[in-house]
């Protein structure tokens, strides 16, 4: 019997979002979770990343299922893209599935889909393959959210899924910690856990912290509160859903995407109005400023958001000002830090009173902190671990955790994005890497822009753009009009004027060695001239480096 078993992250290695995992055996392929990525600034224009599913495709007929820990959109968000073209069951708990059924239903997929609900416990073991998979209850900052213990031919892999150890969660479902002891005194072959949170010392808090601040903080508005979270963080959503109805205010939600989570969740009971405070957002108007509260997307700084929209003053239905409070009730995600401080500079600028993590208590993170990191180390005694959901100084962090857990160097791997791990009931270890390159969403289009033209915006963005212009005799070759140059985004005409005249006059003193000869032999000779001759001396007298466009036109 074959008892090596592969294992490639296609997403959520090295780097926080896009998660996807594979687990791959002779007898069929399972895939846990399947999440989308938000662009950073050095990809303009760029909406979602993708994981790349090449490989997968290439192996379509032996994928089992897809198994997926929770509904936050860094884990079912390339769902509605990726699904149709794997074609395969997909298992998930019930919050989990009703998120996932209405992306699916969004993009015409719901009724060729095989969705199947799954159940936390031992006695909830289900089989794909040469698989057996047993979910177990973990919190985090939403409900409904699993690890995987999944027993394979080389051993059993516990996926602890995002996870924190909360003690008072909203929904008052509790970590399975028992599940991990009995994993643990079973023989553990390879932990892969979540280490988001590592840097912080100690505990992370429960979401039941945050109800006496926000008391304080509705207790001294006057005005309008709007309160900027995840689309998907159902929890946060009940926390303002119960203290609006402490402070008789009413809630309005905002946000394609939040109503559309609230809804499923209200419709599955994992979201209460007990108070009926819930009002539709276009009778929230009619409701005084002090009586209001607006649940907003948009925490992350997107552009298109409802905060953004808001904090731009182009929203038609909320304007903020004096007397106005805004909440901002989460943390940045690497990356989007300088678009989220962009937003809060603008909301303050129009007079409302913005609160944030650095000025008050108004998020607690989803993840587990260093201690109780460690306390899955301790309960299941693993034999080998493998950090996911962190970038590299978390992936470093949590290899000096294991090595306070007694586990040295050999019994610790590390992976990227592309790495392919053998696991074998001797050994652990990187044996193959594959090009597993972003796939970016830009508008309507899926994978149809990829790395240069990012590269090529970016330019754009930071340096400009120069269209370099002549015409040439059809017949010899020689130059009969020009240079002309055209600038956008790189320097003003009017107030350049000198300095486009001497790289016009550089261009020329280039180009005077040029001679038919080169026309006939190959036509692309001048472009090129004419490019590299305004690219050097524009880099040269400014010391930046724009787009050069050559227009080379045969008269």
């Amino acid at each position: 019997m074959n008892t090596t078993t592969r294992i490639l992250f296609l997403g959520g290695a090295a780097e926080i979002g896009r998660n996807m995992m594979v687990i791959d055996h002779d007898d069929g392929i399972v895939v846990v979770d399947c999440g989308v990525g938000f662009p950073t600034e050095d990809q303009p224009g760029v909406d979602l990343v993708l994981p790349n599913i090449d490989w997968l495709r290439a192996r379509r007929d032996r994928v089992l299922g897809i198994i997926v820990t929770h509904g936050h959109e860094d884990h079912i968000g390339a769902l509605p893209f990726l699904l149709p073209d794997l074609r395969c069951p997909l298992y998930a708990t019930r919050l989990t599935l009703g998120l996932i059924a209405g992306k699916l239903a969004e993009v015409g997929y719901l009724e060729q889909a095989k969705l199947h609900e799954i159940k936390p416990g031992a006695d909830q073991i289900f089989e794909l393959g040469p698989f057996l998979i047993e979910p177990f209850r973990v919190t985090h900052s939403i409900p409904d959210c699993v690890g995987f213990a999944i027993s394979t031919p080389s051993g059993l892999i516990v996926h602890t899924g995002d996870f924190k150890i909360d003690a008072t969660p909203i929904d008052n479902q509790h970590f399975d910690l028992d599940a991990l002891q009995r994993y643990g005194d079973q023989g553990v072959r390879l932990l892969i856990s979540d280490c988001t949170h590592i840097e912080a010392a100690g505990h992370t808090q429960s979401e039941r912290v945050l109800a006496e601040s926000y008391d304080e903080i509705f207790d001294a508005a006057s005005g309008r509160i709007v309160i900027a979270t995840f689309a998907s963080l159902i929890a946060r959503i009940q926390q303002v859903i119960e203290t609006a109805g402490r402070h008789n205010r009413r809630v309005a939600i905002l946000g394609r995407s939040m109503v559309k989570n609230a809804e499923i969740a209200l419709e599955l009971g994992y979201l209460s109005d007990p108070n009926r405070v819930l009002i539709d957002a276009k009778d929230a108007q009619s409701v005084e400023p002090g009586r209001i509260v607006y649940i907003v997307t948009g925490s992350q700084g997107e552009p298109m958001s409802v905060l953004s929209r808001i904090a731009n003053g182009d929203h038609k239905e909320i304007k903020v000002g004096e007397g106005d409070t805004v909440i901002v009730a989460a943390t940045p995600i690497p990356g989007n830090e300088t678009a989220v401080y962009k937003i809060i500079d603008s909301l303050f600028r129009q007079g409302a009173d913005v609160l944030y993590s650095a000025r008050a208590r108004v998020h607690v993170s989803g993840h587990g902190s260093r201690d109780e990191i460690s306390k899955v180390i301790e309960l299941t005694r693993p034999q080998h671990v493998m950090p996911f959901h962190g970038e590299q100084r978390m992936l470093a962090l949590y290899a000096d955790l294991a090595l306070e857990h007694g586990m040295g160097s050999d019994r610790f791997t590390r992976v990227e994005v592309g790495d392919i791990v053998e696991v074998t009931p001797d050994s652990v270890q990187i044996v193959e890497h594959i090009s597993a390159t972003p796939v970016y969403v830009d508008g309507g289009s899926v994978g149809e822009i990829g790395e240069v033209v990012l590269r090529d915006r970016q330019v754009l963005a930071d340096d400009g753009i120069v269209l370099a212009v002549v015409a040439v005799d059809r017949e010899t070759g020689a130059i009969v009009s020009g240079p002309e140059l055209v600038t956008r985004g790189f320097v003003h005409a009017g107030e350049s004027a000198e300095l486009l005249e001497s790289a016009k006059q550089r261009i020329v003193d280039v180009l005077g060695n040029y001679t038919g000869d080169h026309h006939s032999e190959d036509g692309q000779y001048l472009s090129r001239q004419l490019r590299n001759a305004a690219q050097q001396y524009l880099q040269k007298e400014t010391g930046r480096r724009p787009m050069v466009l050559p227009m080379v036109m045969e008269v």
